[in-house]
């Protein structure tokens, strides 16, 4: 064995596997069918989706902090860009503070749950058991990561898309005024001040494999059906009938 290098035992038919060969086996297999068909883009070169999730712990000879560097300047200016044309009644101050509230590590993490990147992210298996995999910062670097790599793939128009798919609900939030909040809280806010207390989202239908799932949800407000959501998970399709419902009432 060579010292430093991390092995383990795999059972009589695989007894000492080398774990950087295990990794790029593990990194070549990724499906990221679904992933794409959820940001709306098809990378022309994978190699890049694939080295966006590559976390420098797992020492493959390569990470996503390059591509993150690049996504943090273009997710700024495709924010900057949206709020400049959607408030031109925005002042200076208004439009910094307004992209503050956007572009910022809680709206990053909330996008990256709702598309369950913590599945696609590739770390050493130190940080990996440690939970990294769902660590606030990983998740939002591996969003300006995802970004930076549409970048180099297929332009800045692709890009900036990207940057308002991934951050649709966020910037609804935002622009509907009182900061970000998810949906799913600002219609319980609203709804807690009507007295209504009876909020329900139930999942009435599922689609597709495993790896690719879509799930449909019903949103109940007192007992009365107000809206519908779908979305690659759960959560995602109940802040989506929530964000209907929200729009709708308020």
């Amino acid at each position: 064995m060579i010292p430093g290098i991390a092995y383990y035992y795999g059972g009589p038919e695989k007894p000492l596997v080398f774990w950087g060969v295990v990794l790029m086996e593990h990194m070549t297999h990724k499906d990221f069918s679904g992933l794409q068909k959820s940001i709306g883009y098809t990378f022309l070169d994978e190699k890049l989706l694939t080295r966006a999730f590559i976390h420098a712990s797992a020492d493959a000879g390569e990470s996503y902090e390059r591509l993150e560097f690049l996504g943090d300047a273009v997710l700024e200016l495709a924010i900057s860009e949206h709020l400049f044309i959607k408030k031109p009644g925005y002042s200076e101050g208004q439009l910094t503070k307004t992209r503050a509230a956007l572009v910022n590590e809680s709206t990053l993490v909330l996008a990256a749950r709702d598309l369950e990147l913590s599945d696609y992210i590739i770390l050493g298996r130190g940080e990996r058991n440690s939970g990294g995999a769902d660590k606030p910062s990983i998740l939002a670097d591996v969003v300006e990561a995802l970004i930076g790599a549409v970048y180099i793939d297929g332009g800045l128009e692709s890009a900036k898309e990207v940057v308002y798919t991934l951050l649709s609900d966020s910037i609804d939030a935002v622009l509907a005024g009182g900061g970000f909040r998810d949906f799913k809280t600002r219609l319980q806010e609203y709804c807690h001040k009507q007295g209504i207390n009876d909020i329900q989202y139930t999942v009435y239908k599922e689609e597709g494999p495993p790896h690719d799932k879509v799930f449909y949800v019903k949103l109940y407000v007192g007992g009365e059906e107000m809206a519908q959501g779908k979305g690659r998970s759960k959560k995602n399709a109940e802040q989506k009938a929530a964000k209907q419902a929200f729009l709708n009432r308020v």
